[in-house]
């Protein structure tokens, strides 16, 4: 069961392509460039805050994975929320999903020019991010086939990279390898005052930070309207995430603890690069370097390409402007795409005038649209499992384990990471009290969208 909005679209993205990109969505700037402050705050704790927050992800998969092939829809979450919930619950998902992914975007786009920064220091950042944004834009208006590929081969990049440090680091680890002037081992997770050394409390304050570096694990389910055979795709797609999450992100975070100690590591430099330049070979740092470069145009990519789909899903139900539906001769939604990239331009704007803080705040941010975004899919699991038991619905055989138990859990969890917002000294803090203003302009869009729909009588 499709929604009619997805007939427009064309079954561009084969098995291959979806799956890499389900797997670039969940290795993003905040594993590869994130970490290494994080790790500097909190130590190597870091580690149960992955842990933790990569459970949630996996409960948050799941109960995607089963709406999916209950309905797919390149509309995702905004389609589900306005079935399940009610349609203000479809707007405000879908307007919360797309300040997500514009401020998630800023926080990309501010990352490539970090990184490039290091290769041409006489730049400004600005001008780096404006170039690869003209670009990203480029590639995402001339067809979905071509985002398709480029994604591919992102997501190939970064997949590889993690595995080619995996089994580095654990050789490195297991020979007890001198790196710098340390030693690589297990004993870094205690000698430099133990596994918190900055209490427990700063572990959780990193939850949301955290949180952000596994945003874009979603992402599969907007690519089902455009998928061949999602019944069959998205389920193996889902699953992928999964494994690699624990492997991929907890395993990382481990080695890194393991091979440098975390004094070493620092907010302004990737904590691969940070490890591979501390070997003393400064040529496979730059290669590094240049592998997040790929991980943060690859998410910025993918931004581009959900707001774009997104957007279309509100602009037919009259909740966004009507530009932001439009198509273009390729089955692209460019009104939503440029949408989107005007958002990223205040990003470039914002790189302009506190480069040194742009990605701390974009992503504090970001993360509060990531836990929205979440709860939402969670809320609508729900809805769907008690429409089943009531006989109104059959579940897909692909379900959520432990539910309603599971769900309760990870709204629960994603609460608390909220809450936690509020007690941080740094750009988190900006974001929690950003959320009563981000609230009221919700209401106020809703409410101008009734009378909107009143007068037009467009159909809810």
């Amino acid at each position: 069961m499709s929604s009619s909005s997805d007939r427009d679209y064309t079954k561009a993205l084969s098995g291959r392509q979806v799956q890499m990109i389900a797997i670039g969505g969940a290795i993003g700037v905040g594993l590869f460039l994130g970490a290494g402050g994080k790790l500097q705050q909190a130590g190597p704790s870091l580690l149960l805050s992955y842990a933790l927050c990569g459970v949630a992800g996996y409960f948050v998969m799941r109960a995607l994975g089963e709406l999916v092939l209950y309905q797919p829809s390149s509309g995702s979450f905004v389609t589900y929320a306005r079935k399940f919930i009610g349609p203000w619950a479809g707007f405000a998902s879908g307007w919360m999903y797309w300040l997500y992914w514009a401020t998630t975007g800023i926080a990309e786009i501010t990352a490539v020019a970090i990184y490039v920064h290091k290769w041409l220091p006489d730049i400004p950042q600005w001008v780096t991010a404006l170039a690869a944004l003209g670009v990203l834009l480029l590639v995402n208006l001339l067809s979905v086939k071509l985002f398709g590929e480029l994604e591919f081969w992102f997501s190939l990049v970064k997949v590889l990279a993690i595995v080619v440090f995996l089994v580095v680091g654990l050789g490195l680890v297991l020979t007890s390898a001198q790196i710098g002037e340390t030693t690589a081992g297990a004993h870094n997770l205690i000698a430099h005052d133990g596994f918190f050394p900055s209490g427990f409390g700063i572990t959780l304050m990193t939850l949301q930070a955290v949180i952000f570096a596994y945003a874009g694990i979603e992402l599969v389910g907007i690519t089902a309207g455009e998928t061949q055979d999602p019944g069959k795709v998205v389920p193996k797609a889902v699953n992928s995430v999964v494994w690699r999450i624990g492997v991929f992100y907890v395993g990382s975070v481990l080695l890194l603890a393991m091979l440098v100690p975390w004094p070493f590591y620092s907010s302004g430099e990737s904590p691969f690069v940070t490890v591979f330049t501390r070997l003393g070979i400064p040529a496979v740092g730059d290669v590094m370097n240049a592998i997040v470069l790929t991980a943060a145009l690859s998410s910025c990519n993918s931004g581009l390409y959900s707001t774009g789909r997104i957007l279309r899903a509100l602009s037919e139900k009259g909740e966004a402007p009507e530009f932001a539906g439009r198509m273009n001769k390729h089955h692209v939604p460019y009104g939503g795409i440029l949408f989107t990239c005007s958002a990223y331009v205040l990003g470039v704007v914002l790189n302009y005038l506190v480069p040194k803080q742009a990605f701390d705040i974009t992503t504090a941010i970001a993360s509060f649209g990531v836990v929205s975004t979440w709860a939402t899919l969670i809320v609508c699991q729900m809805r769907l499992r008690q429409a089943s038991l009531r006989g109104e619905l059959e579940r897909p055989r692909f379900r959520m384990p432990g539910a309603p138990y599971t769900g309760w859990a990870t709204l629960g969890f994603l609460a608390l990471v909220i809450v936690l917002m509020g007690f941080s000294d740094g750009a988190e803090k900006i974001a929690f009290y950003s959320m009563p203003a981000i609230v009221i302009v919700l209401v106020a869009g809703w409410r101008v969208v009734g009378r909107r729909r009143d007068r037009l009588s467009v159909p809810g």
